[in-house]
């Protein structure tokens, strides 16, 4: 294993939340035959440290690499803090800026007074130092705790790293629970799930304490009800529910007297709340309740509504050359005149022109300039790529809800909250569909009560990832001003995508749909042609100069012949073939090549990168890999790899938020656990020039007529109306 040797010299950076550190290293010592010219010299290390120790005697283990903005550095995987030994080194170590009150002099003559022991001897009895000269009272006890401190972080890491956490797992409980180590490491060992993934304290748990007794127990039935919230989107459940997933997740069964006991600790404990036969876990509980009292304080201000307001949408319509329908108009002026108001329709019904006219009337109405715009008005969406469109489509400055809110990744908190409120007074949000419980409790208690709050979706589309109904508890409390369009706009005479879909939405498909038309092509294929039929496609539009950066292809599973991971494979030999100058690096079972288009998983605050976002492999250089992100260029190391996939092909959940200039839609009978009415409206509603559909027709009516939906059980739409009655 490469390592070197030697003392951090400088912090150049340390973000407080995650311990990640760019620091200047003195080397003293290497085995990496790359540094051995930089021995007695500084370089620039990174890496997660639990503690900033600047001039202490360190071993970091881990491999020098070029970072394409930064130059080469030493990425640091773990690493070890040398105790000293010697005189001289703990003459270093008490002298050093981690030791409060205690310079050379001083250190020199605790040595020379205690010896080679003077470290163990302090530890033991901090007024020893009171009989050396010039040590006071208060100066020995800030060297006595900076020393405790130093031994206190050391042991705590070196026992959490013996359990079986990772350095940088360590680094992340250290930094979270500091105050609290004992306690972690006793009862509340499972309140680690805050940060590390739950299997892995579980299964840390199981091999160093017990796999039976009630801590474990109730961890794995609150664990098992945020299992069962997820997988269903569920706020609430039942108990057979949960002794269900109890067994299937952890293999534990539970008589009824047991379970009845530990659902009652678990009352006592607030972790869970019971309300007849439903048992929430206290979070979704709180959260629903809380959403319908910010909702209730938003409608109770007084509605301030713009005079003329029919006059002034006629000259706006003059002035831009538009001409309103009936519906469009009606959502307008309600959104206006209303303090929150609901929007919805499909593809095609002009949702992007009545935000445009919204925030049109609005700036002209307040005659805002520039400045007062950013400080008023804000256009919010749940994706960066809905985000995008929305500011693409409005020509104004739009943003992720996470962003909007400064979302604090390691903590999952946020800067704008229920005590730091944001002051905009006009705030859209789009694609309102993917919103879940946690994300919209979330925005309603960062923004302030005082505003207009226009809520825009597509009823019909996937529900959100997490749990809950958000956007169809609020239509259906009947509590909030609610405009649907129904109306579409033809893009052409013989244009067909949101007929399309709105035929599936409604069950009313005909065999018109096997017909061409200017936007849209059914191509008849059995399941094993479906993957050559994608070839052929693709290589006629890139003759067409419809590249992948034009081109989508949308399906439901990633597993299979004609999953997602092996229709990626085939586009990137089409797309971006192996060449001689493109670098590559291999993650697991996946090449990743210099061009590559990607997909990022996970959302992330600090890179400006969010689950949905596409771009493309800039660079690839050792163990870096540059990611151009539509102009946002982010670096990734190979073990950061897992936060992204190709993107040839993308899932039809991943897609909702965007929109694509082309997209390929295969319909193969062996997605038929995924083919379902919803799931093909969605992917059809991505198409904004051109769908191509791909498959059996059988298998396609049969999804369209298959009326599947998880039927979420969720009771915002009850609290709604609790609240309001009250």
């Amino acid at each position: 294993m490469n390592y070197i040797k030697g003392k951090i010299k400088k912090i150049i950076y340390h973000n407080n939340e995650n311990g990640y550190v760019v620091a200047l290293f003195r080397i003293k010592e290497t085995n990496d035959n790359l540094l051995l010219d930089k021995i007695n010299k500084s370089i620039t290390v990174v890496g997660v440290f639990t503690e900033t120790n600047i001039d202490i005697n360190m071993t970091l283990y881990g491999y020098y690499t070029k970072s394409a903005k930064f130059g080469m550095q030493y990425a640091v995987n773990n690493y070890e803090i040398e105790i000293p030994t010697t005189k001289d080194a703990i003459i270093e170590f008490l002298s050093s800026s981690f030791i409060e009150g205690c310079g050379e002099k001083t250190a020199k003559k605790i040595v020379d007074e205690l010896g080679e022991k003077a470290l163990d001897k302090i530890k033991e009895n901090k007024n020893v130092l009171l009989n050396i000269e010039g040590i006071t009272e208060l100066k020995a006890s800030k060297i006595y705790n900076s020393l405790q401190n130093y031994n206190k972080s050391s042991e705590a890491i070196l026992k959490f790293q013996n359990l079986g956490f990772s350095i940088e797992e360590c680094s992340k409980i250290y930094n979270k629970f500091k105050n609290r180590i004992d306690e972690i490491l006793g009862d509340y060992f499972y309140d680690l799930k805050e940060i590390i993934d739950f299997s892995k304290v579980d299964n840390i748990y199981i091999k160093n304490y017990s796999n039976d007794n009630k801590i474990r127990i109730k961890a794995c039935i609150l664990e098992s009800m945020n299992i069962l919230s997820f997988s269903n989107g569920d706020t609430f459940h039942y108990k057979e529910e949960i002794l269900e997933s109890l067994n299937k997740n952890f293999a534990i069964i539970l008589s009824e007297d047991v379970i009845d006991e530990l659902l009652n600790e678990l009352i006592d404990e607030e972790k869970i709340y019971f309300d007849k036969r439903r048992i929430y876990l206290m979070e979704y509980y709180k959260k629903e309740l809380n959403i319908a009292n910010c909702l209730k304080k938003i409608e109770d201000k007084n509605v301030i509504k713009i005079a003329n307001i029919n006059e002034k949408l006629k000259k706006l319509e003059e002035k831009y050359k538009i001409n309103y329908n009936i519906e469009q108009e009606k959502a307008i002026i309600n959104a206006l005149n209303n303090n929150i108001t609901i929007i919805c329709g499909g593809p095609g019904t002009g949702k992007t022109t009545i935000i445009n006219a919204i925030t049109k009337l609005y700036i002209e109405e307040k005659k805002l300039g520039p400045a007062q715009i950013l400080e008023t008005v804000a256009l919010l969406a749940p994706t960066g790529r809905a985000s995008k469109k929305l500011a693409t489509s409005t020509s104004l400055p739009a943003s992720t809800i996470h962003r909007y809110l400064k979302w604090y990744k390691d903590s999952n908190d946020f800067f704008y909250n229920e005590y730091n409120k944001t002051n905009h007074k006009l705030i859209i949000v789009d694609e309102v569909s993917m919103i879940d419980v946690d994300l919209f409790n979330a925005l309603l208690n960062g923004i302030n009560s005082n505003v207009k709050l226009i809520l825009v979706g597509d009823t019909f589309q996937l529900p959100s990832v997490g749990p809950g109904l958000v956007l169809d508890d609020l239509i259906s409390s009947d509590y909030f001003t609610y405009v649907p369009l129904n109306q579409i706009y033809r893009q052409s005479e013989n244009s067909y995508i949101p007929y399309l879909a709105k035929d599936i939405k409604s069950n009313e498909i005909n065999e018109e749909f096997l017909n061409k038309k200017d936007d849209y092509t059914f191509v008849q294929t059995t399941d094993s042609q479906i993957k050559d039929a994608i070839e052929q496609i693709i290589k006629i539009s890139l003759n067409k100069k419809i590249d992948e950066k034009k081109m989508q292809v949308l399906a439901p599973m990633y597993k299979g012949a004609n999953g997602i991971d092996n229709l990626n494979n085939i586009l990137q030999k089409i797309y971006n073939p192996e060449r001689p100058n493109k670098n590559e690096i291999i993650y697991g079972d996946i090449i990743y090549r210099e061009n590559d288009k990607v997909l990022q998983l996970v959302n992330d605050l600090e890179k400006n990168v969010f689950n949905g976002d596409i771009g493309f492999i800039k660079s690839i250089d050792k163990n870096t890999i540059t990611i151009d992100f539509e102009g946002n260029i982010v670096e990734y190391q190979k073990k950061d790899l897992k936060q992204i996939k190709h993107a040839y092909a993308i899932t039809i959940h991943k897609s909702q938020g965007s929109e694509f200039e082309h997209v390929i839609m295969p319909i193969s009978s062996s997605y038929y656990k995924m083919l379902y009415n919803k799931l093909i409206y969605t992917g059809v509603s991505r198409a904004k020039k051109t769908l191509t559909i791909i498959g059996n027709p059988q298998s396609f009516i049969k999804a369209i007529n298959n009326n599947y939906s998880s039927n979420r059980k969720t009771s915002l739409k009850e609290k709604i109306i609790e609240v309001y009655n009250n």
